[in-house]
């Protein structure tokens, strides 16, 4: 090991030109090791004879080397984790700027309440989002969003956060409107159209309970389609599973009043995100009315 008598000298008789520290990036762990490493004109001495004993002696080279490394991958494994929100920073801040102080009178209003017209339900699906497709704004639309846009029958066992969002809108928020969305190649209807008519031991916790809501769809889609390609019959079951979420609607006792009472309007949608299509139709209710046409389907529109 070297002593402190045979270390180099660190003073020299010409002054020296002491450059400044760069500024250094946070997100560049290897040149901030490099660039502390190699300013040794801005180290002290204690810090000088530290770095020369470090070269000097193998075994604590290996430790500092191995020591560095570690630090320079944890702060890699940090930026790499962070990209994601700083994405969604910098768009929170894009809406911050554009939206929210250019509309202070619309959103100092929303702070004091919400008085929505729409309830919608939609599925989880990250490629249908309403408020992307239908341009809703905040304020405008009260919103579940669950595999396959289903709606439980009421007081179904296990599925008590759908009727809990279902009477806040109806009886608390008093919307007008609720407009079930299906869509395209959803993996909820495709997952109860393969499933076996038997019931057989589950492969899921929750999801097979789930989707076992649209069975009557199934049943539906199987008499009138059997004859087409698989994904045709998911075609039509995606769009029969929303008039079932409207019929189940109608086993509310305070929707149904409204309904009766012309208060509230129940609407079905689908959006094809392959051609970029949406259908909208409207159900017509009529107390006393036999049951098949208690649910007939008026107003059907496409937009394309």
């Amino acid at each position: 090991m070297a002593t402190l008598s045979k270390l180099p000298l660190l003073l020299c008789s010409k002054p020296t030109k002491l450059e400044p520290c760069p500024r250094l990036s946070k997100s560049r762990s290897v040149r901030k090791v490099r660039a502390s490493a190699g300013n040794v004109d801005s180290f002290d001495p204690t810090q000088q004879r530290f770095l020369n004993l470090i070269k000097e002696t193998p075994s604590l080279r290996r430790v500092a080397a191995t020591t560095s490394q570690e630090v320079i991958e944890e702060e890699v494994s940090v930026n790499e984790s962070s990209a994601p929100f700083e994405t969604m920073k910098n768009r929170f801040l894009t809406f911050k700027q554009e939206k929210f102080s250019k509309k202070p009178d619309v959103f100092s209003k929303l702070s004091a309440g919400q008085s929505p017209k729409f309830m919608v339900i939609a599925c989880a699906d990250s490629r249908v989002c309403p408020s992307t497709i239908l341009g809703f704004q905040p304020g405008e639309a009260f919103m579940i969003r669950n595999v396959a846009n289903m709606v439980p029958p009421f007081k179904e066992e296990g599925f008590p956060a759908t009727g809990a969002a279902l009477e806040y809108a109806a009886l608390h928020l008093k919307v007008e409107n609720i407009f079930v969305i299906g869509h395209s190649r959803c993996g909820g209807i495709k997952a109860i159209m393969s499933m076996a008519e038997e019931e057989g031991p589950k492969s899921s916790d929750f999801i097979e309970d789930w989707v076992t809501i649209a069975k009557p769809a199934r049943s539906r889609t199987k008499s009138v389609a059997a004859q087409l390609p698989f994904d045709d019959q998911c075609t039509q079951c995606e769009k029969e599973s929303v008039n079932q979420s409207l019929s189940n609607l109608l086993t509310y006792p305070w929707i149904k009043d409204l309904v009766s009472q012309g208060k509230l309007f129940l609407h079905g949608g689908y959006y094809n995100f392959v051609d970029c299509s949406f259908e909208q139709w409207t159900l017509s209710y009529k107390e006393g009315e036999t049951e098949n046409v208690n649910q007939a389907i008026t107003n059907r529109s496409v937009w394309c």
